[in-house]
């Protein structure tokens, strides 16, 4: 168990130098209204203790995990994003209808949209800073 992640919450780690998963992140803290998500690049302290604990392959996952303490398991992937989209306010939470699709087919299409992330939508040269209005959300 991941003790620095309060069991009233569920840490989501991320890619702290891709534009789109930044972007991703701001999107889901302006729509987590019952604040539910703490957040972490997965270059982040935390990001290696919990890559480390779950014995993460980054060269095979390197985009999105959701870490959930109460159950300590990790989602990946699709099932990571459809299971945050789940936890937002309308219209985001219907992406979580796509859960009923094979996980194999949902990953080949979030396969294909994170090895073009980069190309897609560019890169930064360090991790995000969060704002001090933003620090509360994050997990270092």
């Amino acid at each position: 168990m991941i003790k620095e992640v309060p069991k009233s919450k569920q840490l989501i780690l991320f890619d702290g130098v891709c534009n789109l998963c930044n972007n991703s992140v701001l999107y889901i803290i302006k729509r987590d209204e019952k604040e539910r998500f703490l957040f972490a690049p997965l270059q982040s302290e935390i990001g290696n203790k919990i890559i480390n604990y779950f014995k993460i392959n980054t060269k095979k996952i390197d985009s999105i995990l959701l870490y959930d303490p109460i159950k300590d398991k990790i989602y990946y992937k699709s099932s990571a994003a459809l299971r945050i989209a789940n936890q937002l306010d309308y219209p985001t939470k219907l992406l979580s209808v796509f859960l009923i699709i094979p996980t194999v087919v949902r990953n080949w299409v979030y396969n294909f949209i994170a090895k073009n992330r980069y190309k897609w939508f560019g890169k930064k040269g360090a991790c995000m800073i969060p704002t001090p209005e933003l620090q509360a959300k994050f997990i270092k």
